[in-house]
């Protein structure tokens, strides 16, 4: 009953033992998230990211969303991280491939035709799954194009250029967002209260959850931010980001933290329900198992290769 989520099964018979085991066996019965990088489709496969984004086709881009979430659905997946709407003028950033672009005007459009196609109208449908905009903040101005590295911008790019695009998903309904690798201006994003709390959660009302990303959490001392895995976990859960991917410093520090007084048992709370929203939202307490069946008739069909 530790595990709130499990991410990159591709397996649903897996997936539905872990449900059923979740549900059935532990304290609190809380179905678990299946999160995984649908990134551009999941059986039926379509042109990645920058290749959709050259297209300018917004219906079809919609459309593409919607399928990859349909199979994935069916297979048991319930989140995917993406739309990646991290935008980027330096070609050596290797993950150009993944976003739409150096616009912020087209990034803002496709980013909303993203979430709109992975999430639908409802999203306790059998057949949509939660977005995450990721990564929050300004990845895709890593300093040499170097992934992790340091990024130096001023406000008028911050506001112009980074933002557009994540506040268009947030406007859209996005249920989740990720932080990013890098720092900025100093500090690491997964650390940074004015990203996750003042601008996100209060400026733009952001209600859903923030998940770390990979292990990020334990590596802002890399960063030179943090002075131990317990400090990590403290600045990390403080400055807003409610769901520790990978480094496991929430589950071994955060119960010792409050008994501290180093974390406000309030904050702890907030990232909760944050995240238990989510899962109600997706229908997981109302219908939290998958149908072994349903992915074979929905995965890889005729209309979704025309598509």
């Amino acid at each position: 009953g530790k595990v709130g989520g499990v991410f990159n099964i591709r397996s649903v018979t897996k997936i539905k033992e872990l449900q059923e085991y979740a549900v059935k066996n532990t304290r609190l019965h809380i179905p678990l998230l299946f999160g995984m990088d649908v990134i551009h489709g999941y059986k039926t496969i379509s042109p990645i990211p920058i290749a959709e984004a050259a297209s300018w086709d917004l219906e079809a881009i919609q459309k593409s969303a919607q399928m990859a979430a349909l199979e994935s659905s069916a297979a048991g997946i319930n989140w995917t991280f993406a739309p990646m709407v991290d935008i980027s003028r330096d070609a050596r950033w290797g993950r150009v491939m993944e976003g739409a672009g150096e616009d912020p005007f087209l990034g803002s459009k496709i980013a909303t035709a993203k979430v709109k196609g992975f999430q639908g109208e409802n999203l306790s449908s059998n057949f949509t799954i939660a977005a995450c905009a990721k990564h929050f903040a300004a990845y895709g101005f890593s300093e040499g194009g170097r992934d992790y590295n340091t990024v130096d911008v001023g406000t008028s790019t911050l506001y112009n250029m980074v933002f557009p695009p994540f506040k268009a998903a947030n406007d859209a309904g996005v249920k989740t967002f990720m932080n990013s690798f890098n720092e900025l201006n100093g500090i690491p994003a997964t650390g940074n209260e004015y990203l996750q709390r003042e601008v996100l959660k209060e400026e733009w009302n952001f209600d859903g959850f923030v998940v770390s990303d990979w292990d990020s959490i334990s590596e802002m001392i890399a960063h030179g931010y943090t002075k131990n895995e317990s400090d990590a976990a403290e600045i990390a859960l403080n400055a807003g980001s409610d769901m520790d991917m990978e480094s496991y410093l929430y589950l071994d520090h955060l119960k010792n933290l409050v008994d501290e007084g180093k974390v406000d048992l309030a904050l702890i709370d907030d990232a909760v329900k944050r995240i238990l929203k989510v899962k109600f939202e997706l229908g997981l307490f109302d219908n939290p198992f998958v149908d072994e069946q349903e992915v074979i008739k929905v995965c890889g069909t005729g209309e979704a290769m025309k598509l």
